[in-house]
């Protein structure tokens, strides 16, 4: 069971049935969604355990859920995670259920991530969006100063078992 905790930006275009939030079957926990109004538009989705940030388009915006798997698996193989807890984190995202966002840090972590998608997009010019998202998880953040301090060190910590997995290290603001 995947959570998707959308911003109203996004569930105004979505339309979706809205639910409260709970907690997902998914090894990353839920994940935060967000509409950047670039050309095309783009999605930005952020693991809520690990920030991970996942750069796609959106359109069509109507099978975001159904096409975030693939971008997740291309974002994990990127980061050099096991193929077993690829296909284990996947199969848990069979079925989806949209909620409001709640965590304040995770939407606080999401509208950085947007202003320096923004700058590495202007200065940068990265070609894929994949290689967006990979500089973004280098990018140390606030709630990950205690332990891992990247996105990219929790995803790493996570996968092989570590002290993420135990517990989600971004506290509900």
């Amino acid at each position: 069971m995947l959570y998707l905790c959308c911003t109203q930006k996004l569930l105004q275009r979505l339309k979706p049935d809205v639910v409260e939030a709970g907690s997902g079957t998914t090894k990353l926990g839920n994940w935060y969604a967000t509409v950047l109004s670039w050309r095309p538009h783009i999605a930005m989705l952020v693991s809520e355990r690990t920030l991970l940030p996942v750069l796609m388009p959106l359109a069509p915006a109507a099978s975001l859920a159904l096409r975030f798997p693939e971008a997740l698996v291309d974002i994990l193989t990127a980061h050099g995670v096991p193929r077993p807890f690829i296909e284990s984190e996947v199969s848990e995202m069979h079925s989806v259920k949209y909620t409001k966002t709640q965590n304040r840090s995770v939407v606080g972590i999401m509208t950085e991530f947007a202003h320096l998608a923004e700058a590495y997009r202007a200065h940068d010019k990265p070609n894929e969006l994949i290689d967006l998202s990979l500089k973004l998880a280098h990018t140390p953040c606030s709630p990950l100063y205690k332990g891992p301090v990247s996105p990219e060190r929790a995803l790493k910590e996570l996968a092989s078992g570590g002290g993420v997995a135990a517990q989600s290290r971004v506290a509900v603001a």
